[in-house]
């Protein structure tokens, strides 16, 4: 990395943490003053310009976590450096349980306005307020990491990070791709798994409840086999080249967009499997999955940067 590489990723670091309607700004603004401040090092110490001395400036800097603070209005919740990471744990936490637990009051049939309320207040009195104990664990949990920190400061130096790289490098990358093609085969065939757990020997009914429903092999299933194959050449040359290009993570996500639609369809659409105990299960599942595949999406989204003046 050149000394250039070296400050956007210092300024990444430091953007990401800030509100969104501040963070390009800001960006600007912090890359501008490094690029002085290392200019200015350089003619000082009758330097060139290369990683080493910016690494050396961004060290001495201070930490992306306390400069990010410097930019912020301080919350007084546990860390002012956390305040911010706790709220939105807090919120996408609670926003994740009440989803579900929504969901799960739905299930049953309602026939009329009055089972809709009903099923409602019982989802405001099971779910969203039982619901508080994730605040409370959250309260605990950064509590304990600011004493820690402060315990037992940090002593590693920041280091500048490629943001196009793998994370798990490309031997996690080959294990999800491991994992694509095992869902494959799943999708194929879940009637294999009952092979391998019982080698061959169970019981009729559970083959039954494994086995496809005849508008899903129609609609869904050819759909979700095509987008589930095409991670394979998608995450090969993603291993084959070390990192993330440009095009490759818009390829990745529309790819993950039309998958969470096609797995949407699925859950709303009809039965997946004959059994409904069967169907359930894979719907959760699918739904789960849904909602994990949208955070994941809705996380590189808040984390993307672009310097540039409000």
């Amino acid at each position: 990395m050149n000394a250039n590489e070296v400050i956007e990723s210092y300024v990444a670091d430091v953007a990401v943490q800030l509100p969104r309607k501040q963070r390009n700004d800001v960006a600007f603004e912090l890359r501008a003053l490094l690029h002085e401040e290392l200019l200015a090092r350089a003619e000082d110490g009758g330097r060139a310009v290369d990683a080493t001395l910016a690494i050396e400036l961004l060290q001495a800097f201070g930490r992306p976590e306390d400069v990010a603070a410097r930019y912020q209005p301080a919350l007084t919740i546990i860390d002012p450096a956390d305040g911010h990471r706790f709220l939105r744990a807090t919120l996408i936490g609670l926003a994740i349980i009440w989803s579900l637990g929504l969901w799960a009051c739905l299930q049953a049939p309602i026939g009329s306005g009055g089972a809709f309320l009903r099923a409602i207040g019982q989802w405001w009195g099971q779910v969203v307020i039982p619901s508080l104990w994730w605040p409370g664990m959250l309260v605990v949990g950064f509590a304990i990491a600011a004493w820690a920190r402060r315990r037992w400061p940090q002593t590693a130096a920041w280091q500048p990070r490629a943001s196009d790289r793998l994370q798990g490098g490309r031997v996690g990358k080959a294990m999800a791709l491991l994992g694509v093609l095992c869902g494959v085969y799943l999708l194929v065939d879940p009637r294999w798994i009952l092979d391998v757990a019982f080698n061959g020997r169970a019981a009729p009914a559970a083959y039954t409840a494994l086995t496809y429903t005849d508008t899903f092999l129609q609609r869904q299933a050819p759909w979700l086999l095509a987008l589930l194959l095409l991670n394979v050449p998608l995450f090969a040359l993603v291993i084959v080249h070390g990192r993330w290009s440009p095009l490759l993570r818009r390829i990745e996500t529309v790819h993950s967009l039309v998958l969470c639609a096609v797995m949407a369809w699925t859950v709303f659409d009809g039965p997946i499997f004959l059994t409904i105990a069967a169907d359930k299960t894979a719907k959760f599942f699918l739904v789960l999955l849904l909602v994990s595949i949208l955070i994941t999406l809705g996380l590189n989204l808040h984390r993307r940067v672009r310097p540039r003046p409000n």
